[in-house]
């Protein structure tokens, strides 16, 4: 069999009209429910959002060395400056110039400080991760209750509520979607020329890949896992790559038109083979991820769940690529945080393009 596409054409919710082909009907029923909003209030979010992604370069070019990072909030993109004369040039980007004491760069490089100590092995036990916190303009690091972050360095803050050390989403071989290797089961990423990028952890060494009817489906052709959490396959057997994430019947396929990077506070959904379609939203870009095997870098944080066998899987804003998911805690019953591998990094690290609509 070829690569499995489900079918919601009989899902009719003939309320919504969406303009412009924003998203589907049903992407916008899932945002309803997951966000607590209204159908037009998702709709609102998915054009305010859309914008916020087009004008962030802009913005970014405009503040230079006074860059404070992006987030979305209130509707609108705002920007982080550290000198109040480049705040005008923000604002006639279309975006919302915010006052903010330290630059992107001082708060990378106290993040980089922390790297340096994970690299070393000097990283305390409990450390779940760290990020630069764009809407603060603080290094947050997310500890377990009982972790000592005495050696960490003393102007970050430290978040413990509800923190676990996060694990990565692969399972066991059982019956279903979409891809295994060895005794491990995952979930395609996003198509590429030529095959799928997923997460690094799913190549166990067997190399060779079957899809979710079991038929041979390719081989992995390179990965990395930890430091990084990527991998690409290449397909044969038959298989055909197509440039669509997968509904389950919850949502529309989603069509990939590109991956633009969404800023923190965007919406982002995610698709995989066990807990299939959820969203949230963007927490924070360039966070280090603390997994029991490894540290893993530039990585993103979002509040979406995800469960056992979702690893590899998509993660989208509107029509655009964002990443492939790698790990994280709780589940989709309780809840939790996940990351996900930026798919723009991938497709660098590899030479690939992007299969687009």
């Amino acid at each position: 069999m070829l690569l499995r596409l489900v079918s919601v054409s009989a899902l009719v919710l003939s309320t919504i009209v969406v303009p412009g082909a924003a998203a589907s009907a049903e992407v916008v029923e899932a945002m309803s429910r997951d966000f607590g909003i209204t159908k037009g209030e998702a709709l609102a979010r998915i054009s305010q959002e859309k914008t916020a992604l087009r004008i962030d370069p802009s913005a970014q070019a405009a503040a230079g060395n006074a860059y404070g990072g992006s987030w979305f909030a209130d509707g609108k993109l705002n920007v982080a400056v550290t000198d109040p004369a480049k705040a005008d040039a923000v604002r006639a980007t279309g975006a919302t110039p915010v006052l903010r004491a330290k630059s992107l760069a001082s708060l990378n490089s106290t993040k980089d400080g922390i790297d340096r100590m994970s690299k070393s092995g000097k990283v305390p036990a409990g450390i779940a991760s760290w990020r630069v916190d764009v809407p603060t303009g603080t290094v947050v690091v997310e500890a377990e209750p009982t972790a000592d972050v005495s050696a960490l360095p003393k102007d970050v803050v430290v978040k413990r509520d509800g923190v676990r050390q996060p694990r990565t989403f692969a399972a066991g071989t059982v019956g279903g979607d979409p891809f295994y290797t060895g005794n491990v089961r995952c979930s395609i990423g996003f198509s590429v020329h030529g095959g799928y990028v997923t997460a690094g952890h799913c190549n166990v060494g067997a190399w060779n890949v079957y899809g979710w009817d079991r038929s041979w489906q390719g081989e992995f052709v390179g990965s990395s896992f930890p430091t990084n959490d990527y991998g690409w396959v290449r397909t044969g057997g038959g298989w055909w790559n197509v440039p669509v994430v997968l509904g389950w019947g919850q949502v529309s396929d989603a069509l990939v038109r590109g991956s633009w990077e969404a800023p923190p506070g965007t919406s982002v959904c995610r698709s995989g083979s066990t807990s299939h379609w959820h969203c949230g939203v963007v927490q924070g870009r360039n966070e280090t991820v603390n997994y029991q095997q490894g540290a893993v870098y530039e990585m993103v944080g979002t509040s979406v769940c995800a469960e056992p066998g979702d690893s590899g899987g998509s993660f989208i804003t509107g029509d655009q690529a964002q990443g492939v998911t790698s790990g994280g805690y709780g589940d989709c019953t309780g809840g939790g945080r996940t990351w996900f591998q930026p798919v723009n990094e991938i497709l660098r690290v590899y030479g690939l393009t992007l299969l687009t609509a």
